[in-house]
């Protein structure tokens, strides 16, 4: 495979049926930060264009990037750094654990289980756990602290060895992954093979309605290469043995969707909620390609009035900074051409990305308490699914005279 190449098929429905409807500026790895002695190598870039099927209304990247440069070795994105996230894996668990009924001795998987966290959750309510990561550094660090993980890209194959390891499993899981996955049928496929008979199949991604609705496009990078609705998920499952119990909005990453599955035939019932947010779907126009491409048409807008605000301070003589290094702050800073000249650094919890460069703007990334001891006017947050606790939690910075900068739904200052 090479570093990267265009999908002809739907990754849903695998019908050919792909069109053209929205571009970003093409970028690098949103999450391949660089070390100071990498600064002036030449950074690869990847083409960032949504495309829509018509068949199933799936909204989906055209290009793909090779895992491998995604995922292994480097990965540097881990769940427990964020206590928010933390707090929904850990009542996601209570209520899956109250919902489905699952007994203490009960096996729990987790595809894309990251550092363990949401593992974590079910085996305080005594579960026996396994998560499969394929971030292998990662991987060996869970299974150290007590979350055994293997550390591979899941698959049919790999679900096979697994359930005649592990046996099958009473519940699986998966937080934001399965966006990040290119081969879903052959996953989905594990999945189902992988679950007990009357086991229950949970994911959680983000939603498309939200990233519409309030222009939330940074989300769209290489990791991500599905933008989720209810419609298309009948036409996966249907394809690879499940079926679709329901569907519940919540609020993680902006804005998610958790999808409820069950082997066909299994012992639940469907609740009515995927044909509720399908009819949503339909009424706000993203059955059409043309919907699509007026979302690009919106985000040039918001880019126009955000770098408007920080030229303002610019020009005022305002030092500005940055909250949070994640991933779709690449998208953001490249799309609307804000780089160092504008920004003097970026603060970050993660301690795996301090000392590091984001990518082509090369503004530098580090530790928190940098905030005070550099003293800009501004911080603009780039994490700003968790601007309000990153506010509550630094309300020293205001007191102190800074002003933080929200970049969307509208930029405002707060």
């Amino acid at each position: 495979m090479s570093d990267v190449y265009q999908r002809t098929r739907c990754r849903m429905c695998d019908e050919p049926t792909l069109v053209r409807a929205m571009e970003l500026t093409p970028t690098p790895p949103g999450n391949t930060l660089l070390h100071e002695n990498e600064l002036s190598r030449q950074e690869a870039r990847y083409p960032l264009e949504l495309h829509f099927c018509e068949t199933c209304h799936h909204v989906q990247l055209g290009h793909v990037v090779d895992p491998r440069i995604l995922y292994q070795n480097d990965y540097l994105y881990v769940s427990g750094t964020s206590p928010v996230f933390v707090k929904h894996l850990e009542d996601y668990a209570a209520d899956m654990v109250r919902r489905f009924e699952l007994k203490p001795g009960d096996f729990v998987a987790d595809i894309g289980s990251n550092d363990g966290t949401c593992l974590r959750a079910f085996q305080r309510h005594g579960m026996k756990v396994l998560g499969v990561d394929p971030a292998t550094e990662i991987a060996r660090r869970a299974t150290e602290s007590g979350i055994p993980t293997v550390g591979a890209f899941f698959s049919l194959e790999l679900a096979k060895q697994l359930r005649e390891e592990h046996g099958p499993a009473a519940f699986i899981t998966s937080h934001n992954a399965l966006a990040h996955i290119d081969q879903l049928d052959d996953v989905m496929r594990g999945v189902t093979h992988w679950l007990d008979d009357d086991g229950v199949f949970v994911l959680e991604v983000g939603y498309f309605v939200d990233v519409f609705s309030n222009l939330f496009f940074d989300t769209i990078y290489h990791e991500h290469l599905d933008y989720h609705t209810v419609a298309p998920f009948r036409y996966l499952f249907d394809r690879v043995g499940l079926e679709l119990l329901g569907v519940q909005r919540i609020s993680p990453q902006g804005g998610s969707l958790r999808v409820l599955a069950q082997k066909k035939g299994g012992r639940h019932q469907p609740d009515g909620t995927a044909e509720e947010l399908i009819a949503l779907e339909n009424r706000m126009g993203l059955d059409r390609a043309e919907t699509i491409t007026e979302f690009g048409v919106r985000i040039q807008k918001l880019g126009e009035r955000l770098r408007a605000l920080v030229g303002d301070l610019k020009a005022q003589g305002k030092r500005i900074a940055a909250f949070g290094a994640p991933t779709k702050a690449v998208t953001l800073l490249s799309h609307f051409g804000i780089g160092a000249e504008t920004l003097e650094f970026v603060v970050e919890d993660n301690p795996l990305k301090h000392g590091l460069y984001m990518p082509l703007s090369h503004i530098p990334v580090l530790p928190t308490a940098e905030l005070y001891a550099r003293k800009p006017d501004y911080a603009l947050i780039l994490a700003w699914n968790f601007a309000e606790p990153i506010m509550a939690a630094h309300r020293k910075f205001a007191e102190q005279g800074g002003r933080f900068i929200i970049p969307m739904p509208e930029p405002r200052i707060a």
